[in-house]
């Protein structure tokens, strides 16, 4: 029997430390765990709202109406060599880390662009999660083969990449339903520099971005002919704040949680930047970051 919990604070489940409290919440570990959560939501008439590794979502400080249903301990993999390719099973509640660690004992490519990214592998599905640098792989789509999504009806159904629509950082035509599985597969072409490239990767990252502080990765897309964290800090963004909120220092596209942010506040920087960017070089910036809850508009 799943537990559904009442009354349950989100904000340790978010990467950004913020958020308020789930009316309902369940931690599902099995698939069949996730249709019993489903189910009771059905049965109760309550709104489901789905929480992956939380890297790329930004929760309210009023909460989340209805069942959350946090993907956290929903996880685990398998691997095969068939085909002269390594294929490998991953529930959607696996950490992208987890990804990493196969590519990476395997010396294969993908685990380079796997070591920038946070969060699970159902979130890098839904946003084609991947990286500005030209790597290769550098999204999800070149290493996805196929997704399982459960529908309203309790069934699963396979989807071949084919299938699906991808474009940057979205993916359309798995919709409605919840991903709960997916494939992924590289050719066996050992990489033996592949682990230097890797932590030379890190030092790069944990040099230029915010990786000891609570942030959500990038906050902005980046558009086209533009990198979104040049065009925030040319237009002197860094370091504005709202309450604990605030632009980083160390890389523009990333708003950081200084200790004790509420998520309005967050929202309220993203909406100046936005603002800002557009009157000073007439670029629009779009977020990657999905607001779940509850929430009336507030300008900063």
């Amino acid at each position: 029997m799943i537990d559904i919990q009442k009354n349950i604070s989100l904000s340790p489940y978010t990467s950004w430390l913020v958020g308020g409290v789930a009316d309902y919440f369940a931690l599902p570990k099995t698939l069949d765990e996730v249709i019993e959560s489903q189910k009771w939501a059905f049965e109760n008439k309550v709104p489901i709202t789905i929480l992956g590794g939380g890297s790329n979502v930004l929760v309210s400080d009023r909460g989340v109406r209805g069942l959350v249903i946090c993907f956290r301990k929903f996880a685990g993999s398998k691997t095969e060599e068939k085909d002269g390719r390594l294929h490998i099973e991953a529930l959607a509640g696996s950490g992208k880390s987890e990804l990493l660690k196969i590519f990476l004992k395997n010396k294969l490519a993908p685990a380079l662009f796997l070591a920038g990214l946070p969060g699970d592998v159902g979130g890098g599905i839904v946003m084609n999660a991947g990286v500005a640098e030209m790597f290769q792989p550098r999204e999800f789509v070149e290493i996805t083969d196929w997704i399982e999504v459960l529908r309203d009806n309790g069934q699963v159904d396979r989807l071949l990449k084919n299938d699906l629509k991808w474009s940057y950082r979205h993916t359309d035509g798995w919709q409605p339903g919840i991903v709960v599985k997916a494939g992924f597969s590289w050719a066996m072409q050992k990489d033996e520099t592949i682990l230097d490239q890797v932590k030379a990767a890190n030092k790069m990252r944990l040099s230029k971005q915010p990786l000891d502080m609570p942030s959500c990765g990038s906050v902005f897309r980046n558009p086209e002919g533009h990198k979104a964290a040049q065009l925030i800090d040319s237009s002197g963004l860094k370091g504005f704040s709202i309450g604990d909120a605030q632009v980083s220092m160390k890389h523009a596209n990333f708003i950081v949680n200084k200790g004790d942010a509420k998520a309005v506040e967050i929202w309220q920087v993203i909406e100046h930047v936005k603002k800002t960017v557009l009157a000073q070089k007439g670029v629009a910036l779009s977020t990657e970051v999905i607001r779940l809850g509850e929430w009336t508009e507030v300008q900063p």
